[in-house]
């Protein structure tokens, strides 16, 4: 859902599309595919061209050879319409480019002309740099100077996370960018804010009369949002050794789900008003001040030998290109507090890691008990009622409430109603690229990272590694195929809470109750 009124029924204007990092994993897994989707639904006019650019040597046959693979592997659509097929693969077109290399950014420009004649295309131009954070500075610089900002239509760069590695490192790359691009024409992808369920929060929140009265302290006891994956680094171990869940998965993913949950209402459906609101969600996370307050609200994991399903599974420090005293966290959980009148008290509890038994994206908001010794609590241990979001790789919202057992006289169990968004849609359920891809086109930033999102959000985790460097061994194992540390369900104990089950756990399918037969 778009929020931006003037944008709704926009449909992407013709530009030329400039893959950096054309020969890469990010290109073939998700943005060939996500091209190919918004052709075949009509999102694309026959007006575009895509350049790919990357260092190796491929002439234009091999590169739509590789886009065809693609689009076979990863596409929720299939390429069997010849036809169809060979309208939409001429528009892609292959350069090697030495992104350091200034003249050959001049030829890109001389290509991008013939390519606006030919498909009569009205100079706009869209760079997604699918490139190492280093380079956006460089690559900014060189558009510029070759000559393709010049065009007579709009300039807009897209560029990938993460955005620096801490905030010094931020701070400089947004300063090369902007000597380049205004803010407006910047945009910050974080793929999680392109899913179904986290866009579908706002409606959750806002369209539901039930819902928004009760989204308070008066009302939620906790919220708990879980980040899981079962995979370990794979063959990312040079890279996330020097990166670490917290950066990889909570500067970015964790917090922007946290302040969709706790923004308030915006003053219009607009994007920036969207993104303000967001803005002052982090602007009142409360920082922690000493090291003794993150070893407190924090607990910092990396995963040992274990086993999932009767399989072996290494442990971190044995993954290719880790090393054998690594203390790079593989997991982490914190408790967060976003002090404002709203939400003044309320705990948010967030975790993510690598080999955990389930892979899920879950936000789950646990509403205060009824009170007790009244009517039926004091007969019975009333379970709390629970809000559950569901984001990935299942989406959808069940509600949890207390209802009379059938059949029997007063007896009280907890009874889920659920619906399921891809089970109805299926799983030809647009992908987060997609939505992002033709939001950026079009104009629509409501979904882009602003910078001074991302600042605050860096200031908030460099505050914890700053704790991290200087307390080494609060790190903690746990086994792979584990729930991570015992100190992170400690730390909701203490507060008189646990995690709730996840989707996929099998406590989940004992407890809940639901018309899917859960």
């Amino acid at each position: 859902m778009t929020y931006t009124n003037t944008l709704e029924s926009v449909s992407a204007e013709g530009s030329v599309y400039y893959l950096f990092g054309a020969t890469g994993d990010l290109a073939r897994r998700k943005l060939f595919p996500a091209l190919f989707s918004l052709y075949k639904e009509g999102k694309l006019s026959e007006n575009f061209a895509v350049v790919g650019l990357a260092r190796r040597p491929r002439t234009n046959e091999q590169f739509r050879a590789d886009l065809y693979e693609s689009i076979v592997e990863f596409c929720r659509y299939k390429a069997d319409d010849a036809e169809l097929w060979n309208r939409f693969a001429e528009h892609f077109v292959y350069m090697s480019l030495d992104i350091n290399d200034v003249e050959g950014f001049k030829e890109l420009s001389k290509l991008s002309e013939q390519l606006d004649a030919k498909f009569d295309i009205p100079g706009n131009r869209l760079f997604y740099l699918a490139l190492a954070p280093s380079l956006f500075g460089p690559v900014s610089f060189n558009l510029r100077d070759g000559g393709l900002l010049e065009s007579k239509g709009w300039h807009r760069v897209v560029i990938e996370k993460p955005f620096g590695y801490d905030l010094p490192s931020a701070q400089k790359l947004n300063e090369q960018i902007n000597q380049v691009f205004k803010e407006e024409e910047i945009y910050r992808i974080d793929h999680y804010l392109g899913k179904e369920m986290v866009q579908n929060i706002q409606v959750i929140r806002f369209a539901n009369a039930f819902f928004e009265p009760l989204w308070n302290n008066n009302h939620i006891a906790n919220v708990q949002i879980t980040l899981s994956e079962t995979v370990g680094v794979e063959d990312r171990g040079g890279y996330y050794d020097k990166s670490g869940a917290l950066r990889d998965m909570g500067q970015n993913h964790m917090l922007q789900m946290l302040t969709m949950i706790a923004m308030e209402p915006p003053s219009r459906l607009h994007g920036e008003d969207i993104r303000d609101e967001k803005v002052k969600v982090l602007r009142s996370l409360r920082n922690y001040k000493s090291s003794d307050e993150v070893r407190e609200n924090v607990v910092r994991g990396q995963y040992s030998e274990g086993s999932h399903h009767g399989k072996d599974l290494p442990g971190y420090r044995q993954e290719d290109s880790v090393g054998e005293d690594s203390t790079t966290e593989t997991y982490f959980a914190a408790k967060v507090f976003v002090d404002n009148f709203r939400w003044a008290g309320v705990p948010f509890y967030i975790r993510t890691g690598k080999r955990l038994p389930v892979k899920t994206t879950e936000i789950v908001i646990e509403f205060k008990s009824m009170p007790q010794n009244v009517l039926f609590a004091q007969r019975h241990d009333l379970a709390p009622n629970l809000l559950v979001i569901r984001v990935n790789p299942l989406e959808g919202i069940y509600i949890k409430v207390n209802a009379k057992t059938p059949g029997e006289n007063n007896s009280v169990q907890p009874v889920a109603m659920e619906f399921c968004q891809s089970c109805q849609v299926g799983l030809n359920t647009p992908e987060a690229y997609e939505r992002l891809i033709h939001d950026a086109v079009r104009g629509d930033s409501t979904y882009f990272t602003r910078w001074d999102e991302v600042s605050q959000a860096w200031a908030f985790v460099d505050r914890i590694a700053q704790a991290w460097r200087e307390d080494k061994g609060d790190l903690k194992q746990y086994p792979a195929g584990s729930w991570g540390p015992d100190a992170a369900n400690q730390m909701l104990g203490e507060d008189g809470f646990h995690w709730w089950p996840v989707n996929g756990q099998e406590e989940d399918k004992v407890i809940w109750v639901s018309n899917s037969g859960k």
